[in-house]
């Protein structure tokens, strides 16, 4: 079958973000192998055309290109190791996943070790970018790996070098600290609006057009008046990304007071057990702080 990515991809975490992006590599004919720990998510994509494999190892022994999108830093450190001893010389890794860029770094140097080369390109747009093919990729690493990589990134969405191993999570920091307290902004004004006897429905209406217009307010705006909180990213993901967020700030002497807040509303959420909700859901911890019951 013609592609616009000749090599074969083994993508290992299939869950909320990694099924539709493995979907999508499917539908324009790349060869796809699939592992998930969990391993719902597998029939459908086998139905679809992907090679399932038993293990990550299994996945990753034909492939020239591995896509790991799993949840958290601790999770990819572990997945790699154990498949050190699997990757061929020359496979190029590429994390999709939202870790530290300091254990991006140590990953980087890992591989190398190996023989294998590798790029940290974490990603924003959540589900509906996954699917939709619209991601925004935030590349570190090689600018060769990434040329080679590019074909297949095209197919997920728009990959941008950012700059060496690292880089690409360091900026997914930049993002989730923008996303987090635009959240909040929005949280607060929808209850502002509501507080004061408006419909926040139309207040949300009136100021699309404004200069607090953003892809925040269209779309977590609508899900908060709408209370639809099914998750896209989780609470407990945002908590995970804004704790590595102000660590690296801490580092270089750099003091970020709406992110440290806006962190704290998201731990306590965490705490309450709400980390499986969607990260817009942040509203209903401005309606407890206010005692603002919801109708």
């Amino acid at each position: 079958m013609n592609t616009a990515f000749a090599e074969r991809v083994a993508l290992i975490g299939t869950g909320l973000m990694g099924r539709p992006m493995a979907k999508r590599l499917l539908a324009a004919g790349v060869q796809v192998t699939v592992f998930n720990r969990s391993p719902e998510s597998l029939r459908e994509l086998g139905e679809l055309g992907a090679v399932v494999a038993a293990s990550a190892a299994e996945a990753v022994q034909a492939a020239g290109v591995v896509v790991t999108m799993l949840p958290n830093g601790p999770v990819v450190a572990e997945m790699l190791e154990s498949l050190l001893g699997a990757l061929a010389p020359g496979t190029l890794l590429i994390d999709m996943s939202s870790i530290h860029p300091a254990a991006a770094q140590r990953h980087a140097t890992l591989l190398a070790g190996q023989g294998c080369v590798c790029l940290d390109a974490p990603v924003s747009g959540g589900t509906v970018g996954a699917e939709a093919g619209t991601l925004a990729i935030m590349v570190g690493g090689e600018a060769a790996n990434l040329a080679r990589a590019e074909p297949l990134l095209r197919l997920l969405g728009t990959p941008v070098h950012v700059g060496p191993s690292g880089s690409g999570q360091l900026c997914k920091l930049v993002n989730q600290a923008i996303v987090a307290v635009t959240i909040g902004a929005v949280a607060e004004g929808l209850s502002l609006a509501r507080a004061g006897g408006a419909d926040p429905v139309r207040v949300r209406e009136a100021i699309m057009g404004g200069f607090c217009q953003s892809r925040i307010l269209e779309l977590h705006g609508a899900r908060m008046n709408e209370r639809r909180f099914e998750p896209g990213g989780t609470v407990t993901n945002q908590v995970k990304d804004l704790v590595a967020v102000l660590d690296v700030a801490t580092s270089n002497s750099l003091q970020l007071p709406l992110t440290a807040r806006v962190y704290d509303l998201f731990a306590d959420m965490l705490a309450r057990g709400d980390g499986n909700l969607d990260h817009s859901a942040l509203i209903t911890q401005i309606e407890r702080l206010s005692g603002l019951q919801h109708g």
